[in-house]
């Protein structure tokens, strides 16, 4: 008999303290399912914007929160092939992590390299391919280019901090706190700015001895956006991927045209259902990264599932430096 086991549960949206932790029987995966022992799972400003009910996706009440997680493969429905009992494995779903087992699509997960802990794999994936694939295929980032990544203290951020470096950009990150500023540095920026400087613009156009940035990572929307786009050098790219500010930026269209210059969208979950086989080339490189070493998170906090509450409030403040993360066990 499967015992049951602990998981958030989100009746009505609202804030984390409306939650509850609830003993739930785990789902038997159907066809193409695994069931997860889930170990970690990663906590993002996006859990807390869906378990609000206020980002763009909204899953029927009740459900359980949470996209990221890793842990060991306990049960497998028929026809899953990339998986077995006892893996261990990491991967994201919309919803579902914050429990102590997770029944999920096997094509959600991948094996986990065996140099990384659950807590590290758990933060990956989400934002080391958002960010490879904003910078490779969306902006086509060359090496010798600069890239300035804006939120370079947040997930996506930090991983594109990461990333620009591996594909040989020269990067300067803008980061809001000496905390995040010094992450920045630990992932490898070349040059880092005060994002709240009334002197920002002049710094990014130091920086770049006046000719200014090759691409824009924008995982930060608001104000930050028309200030980034006015940077750009001649036939610039700006990636928009998020909107961390909670404002949707109006740019004047004009500032294209006098440099050039693209608004490039990113969206890694069209992209993976569109274009599955580049997704799977992109996941094949990053493991390789992973596992070596070369790309690696940073957990700033971990929390019990007991203390969900916290741990989620702490991820929508904006202020960690570093990543959250939830442990099961």
């Amino acid at each position: 008999m499967i015992q049951a086991m602990k998981a958030v549960v989100v009746r009505e949206f609202g804030p984390p303290e409306t939650f509850v932790l609830e003993e739930l029987a785990p789902r038997e995966p159907g066809p193409g399912e695994v069931r997860i022992l889930v170990h970690s799972a990663g906590v993002s400003y996006v859990d807390a914007l869906v378990a609000q009910g206020k980002y763009q996706m909204k899953p029927p009440l009740p459900f359980t929160p949470g996209s990221e997680f890793a842990g060991v493969v306990e049960a497998i429905g028929d026809g899953v092939a990339n998986a077995n009992v006892g893996d261990r494995v990491f991967g994201a779903s919309f919803g579902a992590a914050f429990a102590e087992q997770a029944t999920v699509p096997a094509a959600a997960v991948l094996v986990m390299p065996a140099t990384r802990s659950f807590d590290e794999a758990a933060v990956f994936r989400v934002s080391y391919t958002t960010a490879y694939h904003a910078l490779v295929q969306r902006a086509g980032l060359r090496a010798g280019e600069t890239l300035l990544v804006l939120g370079a203290g947040g997930a996506v951020g930090y991983a594109c901090v990461q990333v620009g470096k591996v594909l040989g950009a020269r990067v300067i990150a803008s980061a809001s706190t000496e905390e995040k500023r010094a992450l920045a540095r630990s992932a490898g920026a070349d040059e880092v700015l005060d994002t709240g400087s009334g002197e920002w613009r002049a710094a990014v156009k130091a920086a770049t001895g006046g000719r200014g940035v090759d691409v824009v990572a924008d995982p930060v929307g608001g104000e930050a956006t028309e200030r980034a786009f006015r940077s750009l050098a001649w036939r610039g790219r700006h990636l928009v991927i998020g909107f961390t500010a909670g404002a949707i930026p109006a740019l004047p269209t004009n500032l294209a045209l006098l440099k050039g210059a693209a608004l490039v969208g990113v969206d890694l979950r069209q992209f993976s259902a569109l274009e599955p086989e580049v997704a799977a080339e992109n996941d094949c490189l990053l493991l390789r990264l992973f596992a070596e070493g070369t790309l690696k998170p940073a957990i700033a906090m971990t929390y019990p599932i007991e203390r969900f509450a916290e741990a989620l409030r702490e991820a929508a403040s904006g202020r960690t430096a570093g990543r959250v993360v939830l442990r099961m066990r």
